[in-house]
Order: C-alpha cells, then structure tokens, then sequence
C-alpha cells in the first residue's frame, strides 16, 4: 500500500541497466569483435587488463583504444570504432520518462552515481538528455573512484549534503546496492520498469 508522503528526499542511480543500456559491455566487445575481424580472447585480456584504469579517469578513451586494439596496424580507424561504440548506447525511455515525471511532482534531487570512461559518459548524457532531469553526476571518470568502492557514495552523499536515511540507491547490480546500503543510503535493485514503478510508488513517488 503506497504511502501519502514520499519517503526519501533525494534519488541517487545508476545509469547503464537502468536508464540506459551499458555502455561498453561484453555484448557490446563481442559485437565489435565481429564487425572488425578482431581476436576476442585477446580483446577481452586486454580489455580486463586496462578499462578499470580507463573507467577511473586515468586514461583517455584513445589511450584505452591503443591498449585495446591500435597496438598494431589496423584495416580501419580509431574514429571508426570510437563511432560503433558512440552508437551502441540505446535509452530506456520508460525509465527515463518515469524519473522525470516523479521529479516534476515531487521536487527531489537527482544524482548519478555511475562507473563510466569519459567520453562515453558525456556522449550518452548528451545525446539522451539526461542533464535535463539530473542534478549532478558523480562518474567515476570524473572522481577517480569506482563502484563498489564505497567511497564513490560517500563522495556523492557529501556532494549532495544530505543525510544518507534520507537517499533511496537504484542499481541494476546487487553487489552495488548493498555497498551503497553500508554507507547508509537506502538500496533498490533495479529488475525492470514495472518493478521498480511499483517499489517507487510504496515509498509514496508515484
């Protein structure tokens, strides 16, 4: 039974798996290793090697390419495969559409608390809006931590200044929810629209 006044003043969540795809995922790689005729156990060594290091903010999205592909020569460019993986990204537009309707309603902060490289990351918040509805973005690109370092939703708890009782955590991943959970927030795991519609509306956003 949903209740009359909403339950937590501010919304922290994630981005990839709940208001949009992933950004660079393993389907993504697998795509990519078969558009460009390229060696996916020695992309994916690669890959697991360095994208930590990219993700922090340490490496520009060329530099990650160079250690990922362009260590040799190539039958196609970097700018080519920087524009397959730009136009990987897809939105979930119910999610999005839901965010920002119960922000209009009810007046609540929005922050981002997300694992992406740079570029990605202002490509996907430009292309699909998202700085139109959140209030702020603590990527890990942008603050040298990543999730589940439980630092990243200290930072943001501080950045926001609000008390942690007063934040409901959306995640598509359990790990990063209950990480968010031991620095106080409140955590919901994101299934699919429906679910988390539902569970938003128990705490009186609906």
């Amino acid at each position: 039974m949903s209740i009359t006044t909403p339950r937590f003043k501010t919304l922290f969540t994630d981005i990839g798996g709940v208001l949009l795809n992933n950004g660079w995922d393993r389907r993504k790689r697998a795509a990519a290793v078969e558009k460009f005729g390229l060696d996916a156990a020695e992309v994916d060594e690669r890959h697991h090697l360095t994208f930590d290091t990219y993700e922090e903010g340490k490496l520009s999205l060329d530099e990650y390419l160079d250690r990922l592909v362009f260590y040799e020569k190539r039958n196609f460019t970097p700018q080519e495969f920087k524009d397959f993986m730009f136009k990987s990204s897809a939105a979930y537009p119910e999610m999005i559409d839901l965010y920002k309707s119960l922000k209009a309603k009810y007046g609540f902060h929005i922050a981002v608390v997300s694992n992406e490289g740079r570029e990605l990351n202002d490509y996907r918040i430009k292309t699909f809006g998202l700085h139109t509805f959140v209030d702020f973005f603590i990527s890990s690109s942008f603050v040298h931590l990543r999730k589940p370092d439980i630092d990243i939703f200290k930072l943001a708890i501080d950045i926001a200044q609000v008390n942690p009782d007063d934040v409901l955590y959306v995640d598509d991943r359990e790990l990063f929810v209950q990480v968010a959970e031991k620095a106080g927030l409140h955590g919901l795991l994101h299934r699919n629209y429906e679910d988390t519609k539902d569970k938003l509306a128990e705490y009186g956003w609906e």
